[in-house]
């Protein structure tokens, strides 16, 4: 008897607890299990990131605004990011980078996958009713480190995708997509002239410089190429100076506004020069071309290279004096007892092309270089030089296949 009312109490005991949790609201049917899982989040994203940046320039600021605009407050979220820029770009290629509290900028760590870029902003947020959170950021393709001396691919694009989610991961609560073009810094000679003269004067022309993009630009060279019996010189302050070469592979390379100075967004710079070759260049071809080089490393023609087509310069051989066909003491007389039929101008009977070397054979050769092809080979402006092709924004317009 005892042991069977021992069984009664204990399951009207069981029957009190379950009575107690149903009416605290602990109950476990399905209708509360849903009532306990997470609600949908209502969020809004304003990610307005920039509309270009610079290959191998300074990264540019923008910011994203997420909003709560649910009623409930929102509990943890991170902020995700995606980059893709194509196959051109190397694992190196992207930063990101946020604003610390304190005001200094802190990287996003990314991770670098099939091409793509990712990375979650450090830490998470919450967000109150109507409330808002805005994280500055800066992106850019640095293209590697500072005079790392690498010409290593590019892009003309980089999509970023944005997302807010619960830290957990799942589908994100909002996302935004945004297309950043690329650019990257154009030079160009204008004047140069067709021939010149060993050992005589000087031609003058420009060299434009022209940084269309919204990035700055550190580490920077604007240099001239040509051969090695070259002597430049560039207006600064009212006056000429001379600048030193450095050389690699029989070319000389010109700074011409210093090695690794700084320009800056949607600058434009002409800079004058005045070129000349010595005596011992007579009776030869030359080429001179310029490139924008960031990130140069020892060799003076490594880094990011932005190079124009050569343009070819005969170097005429020094005018030499000759006698005069007829001495001065000769008589008059003599003059004047040629025959009227004969040709009064026998030394003027060489053709005046022949002194200047312009004939059929050099127009041919002239027509043979440099050409106006263009490459999108992403290699070193030494090579393309060597290779005495045309060179456009290599590392720029070579579009990955990835989108």
């Amino acid at each position: 008897m005892n042991r069977t009312a021992h069984k009664i109490r204990s399951s009207a005991a069981a029957g009190g607890i379950a009575l107690l949790l149903s009416v605290a609201g602990f109950g476990l049917a399905p209708a509360a299990l849903a009532d306990n899982a997470p609600r949908p989040l209502s969020l809004s994203l304003s990610a307005p990131a920039p509309t270009e940046i610079g290959l191998a320039g300074q990264p540019v600021e923008y910011t994203d605004t997420v909003t709560n605009t649910g009623a409930d407050a929102t509990g943890e979220l991170a902020m995700r990011f995606l980059l893709d820029g194509g196959l051109g770009l190397p694992s190196n290629a992207a930063s990101l980078e946020y604003r610390a509290e304190g005001g200094s900028w802190r990287p996003v760590p990314l991770h670098y996958a099939d091409a793509v870029f990712s990375g979650t902003l450090p830490g998470t947020f919450t967000l109150a009713p109507g409330a808002s959170r805005s994280v500055h950021l800066r992106i850019g393709l640095p293209m590697g480190t500072a005079h790392h001396g690498d010409s290593n691919g590019g892009t003309d694009a980089l999509k970023v995708r944005t997302t807010v989610s619960r830290p957990a991961g799942g589908a994100a609560a909002v996302k935004d997509d945004h297309t950043i073009e690329v650019g990257a810094p154009t030079s160009a000679l204008r004047g140069v002239p067709a021939s010149m003269t060993a050992g005589g004067a000087p031609a003058t022309f420009g060299a434009e410089l022209s940084n269309a993009t919204a990035s700055d630009y550190k580490n920077l060279s604007h240099v001239l190429v040509t051969n090695t019996f070259a002597t430049v010189e560039v207006r600064r302050s009212g006056g000429w100076v001379k600048l030193t070469p450095e050389t690699t592979d029989g070319y000389a390379v010109f700074a011409l506004g210093g090695k690794d100075s700084s320009v800056g967004a949607h600058t434009d710079t002409v800079t004058e020069v005045r070129l000349a070759y010595d005596r011992n260049a007579g009776g030869t071809k030359t080429t001179v071309s310029d490139c924008v080089l960031v990130d140069a490393g020892a060799n003076p023609l490594s880094g990011n290279a932005f190079c124009n087509r050569q343009i070819s310069i005969t170097v005429k051989s020094p005018a030499t004096s000759t006698p005069s066909a007829t001495p001065s003491s000769t008589p008059s007389a003599t003059a004047s007892s040629t025959p009227s039929g004969a040709p009064s101008g026998t030394p003027s009977a060489t053709p005046t092309a022949t002194a200047s070397g312009a004939g059929p054979d050099t127009a041919a050769q002239l027509a043979k270089t440099g050409g106006d092809d263009s490459s999108t080979m992403a290699v070193g402006a030494a090579a393309l030089l060597l290779a005495g092709g045309a060179v456009v924004t290599a590392a720029t317009r070579r579009r990955g296949s990835r989108r």
